[in-house]
């Protein structure tokens, strides 16, 4: 059996707050990974989900695991 455990933290309010940390309006983040501000905000909002290379351009660019911002671990490292 596969225990799966709730973490904090939406994939859009990690995106936020790395945004945030990083000093980058929605704007700027969205050219760093070629989206727009409205998708971006859609993002934050939970009103979109992010693509997997989406998702994997955001890790990159925040040096954080996909696993971290997808809610799965409180580590931004990725480990449990």
């Amino acid at each position: 059996m596969i225990r799966v455990m709730k973490m904090k933290g939406t994939f859009g309010e990690r995106l936020r707050a790395l945004r945030e940390d990083a000093d980058l309006n929605q704007t700027e983040l969205g050219k760093k990974l070629h989206l727009t501000q409205r998708k971006i905000s859609y993002l934050e909002r939970g009103k979109s989900e992010p693509s997997v290379g989406d998702l994997i351009a955001a890790a990159r660019l925040f040096c954080v695991s996909t696993d971290y911002l997808l809610g799965l671990t409180g580590e931004k490292d990725g480990k449990r």
